[in-house]
């Protein structure tokens, strides 16, 4: 059996219809709570979890593969192998501040995301000395409150970003989903999964 791991949510059921189109369906994957989905016929097994939990259970070995985003992967920096880029779940990371904001580089940028890392990395690439809030959710809001200058984050449309008054300022990166691997699982697996990778 192929262990897959799943991000929760509109991803993740966007991807999994990329897999049965391949022929690795699972009857039932999404009536109830349960998390766990075999089809033995098809030699896969898919699970639930929370996106950011996805690299974790793929570089521990309780997943053979997973789907992740680029910024989860450049956030955490997992130990696994990136097979392929799915092309879905497309947005981009972005600095977005209040509309009219001005950088003034005499005074320490507040920066308010739940990417630190990849903040920190955009940051420290320009050479610009920043204070980091993290923050779980919400992020929109702190700069409306006088918690942070800009906030890094995902973008989609733009359109939540709009509604709080707060523009793109600087684009970091696009981002989409990509299929990982565990490394000892691809070197196990390797055939299974190739022939996965060639329906895909």
């Amino acid at each position: 059996m192929i262990n897959i791991a799943l991000p929760k949510g509109r991803l993740g059921e966007k991807v999994y219809k990329m897999f049965e189109d391949a022929g690795y369906g699972c009857p039932d994957i999404f009536t109830g709570r349960r998390l766990v989905f075999e089809n033995k016929d098809a030699g896969v097994r898919y699970f639930w979890v929370k996106p950011s939990d996805v690299p974790i259970y793929v570089e521990r070995g309780a997943a053979d593969l997973g789907v992740a985003g680029r910024d989860i992967l450049l956030e955490y920096e997992p130990n696994v192998y990136e097979l392929k880029d799915l092309g879905t779940g497309i947005c981009r990371m972005a600095v977005a501040a209040p509309k009219g904001f001005r950088d003034d580089s005499e005074y320490l940028l507040r920066v308010a995301t739940k990417f630190v890392n990849i903040a920190q990395n955009f940051y420290s690439q320009a050479g610009r000395d920043i204070d980091i809030i993290k923050l779980n959710g919400s992020i929109e809001i702190a700069p409306l409150l006088g918690l942070s200058d800009v906030i890094v984050d995902l973008v989609e449309t733009g359109t939540t970003l709009r509604e709080n008054g707060l523009e793109v300022i600087e684009e970091i990166m696009e981002v989409s989903a990509r299929l990982i691997a565990n490394k000892s699982g691809y070197n196990f697996k390797s055939r299974e999964i190739n022939e996965l990778l060639g329906r895909l």
